[in-house]
């Protein structure tokens, strides 16, 4: 029997509507479940973009992390303060400063006397830290684009819009609720 790639298997379809309506109705909240369930959904898509991310990049010896910390750096002209890198990516500066040591240990990055102000540290790629970018951006590139292949560029457009206004809400499973 051949699968119909147009139709999720179960697995790919939990949580389902009838399940978050299931579950609305036994804790009796006045909720939207078509709203439960995009949101679920998009939490389970998240969790494996991020296993298959890392996956990805593994095979250039990186993480996620890593990969994001260079080329971060190389769109700063290579060189960035860690309290800047950490704003840029969104993490603290002490994963920043894990993500340095692997980096410098492996000669990707370097520390020195930051050339705006002595008093503190950059960060700077190194030519073999600028080499890894190049080196993996064709395949990397090709991968990202071969991810979202079956999206028309319209869809792509609308997915950019949608996305966005999604990323805005993330902040209503962090704050407190009053």
């Amino acid at each position: 029997m051949t699968k119909d790639p147009t139709k999720p298997n179960e697995m790919e379809a939990i949580p389902s509507l009838l399940q978050s309506k299931r579950q609305i109705d036994l804790y009796q909240l006045d909720v939207d479940a078509q709203a439960v369930l995009v949101a679920a959904r998009l939490m389970e898509a998240g969790a494996k973009l991020g296993h298959a991310a890392e996956v990805h990049f593994s095979r250039f010896g990186l993480s996620t992390g890593r990969y994001r910390l260079l080329a971060d750096l190389e769109d700063n002209d290579g060189e960035a303060l860690p309290s800047q890198l950490a704003d840029h990516l969104g993490v603290t500066r002490a994963t920043v400063t894990g993500l340095i040591d692997t980096l410098e240990r492996d000669g990707l990055v370097t520390r020195r006397a930051s050339s705006k102000d002595g008093r503190q540290k950059s960060v700077v790629l190194t030519e073999a830290g600028a080499k890894k970018l190049r080196e993996m951006a064709p395949e990397h590139f090709t991968r990202l684009e071969a991810m979202v292949s079956l999206l028309t560029t319209q869809e792509r457009s609308v997915f950019l819009d949608l996305l966005g206004r999604v990323t805005k809400g993330i902040s209503a499973l962090t704050d407190d609720m009053e």
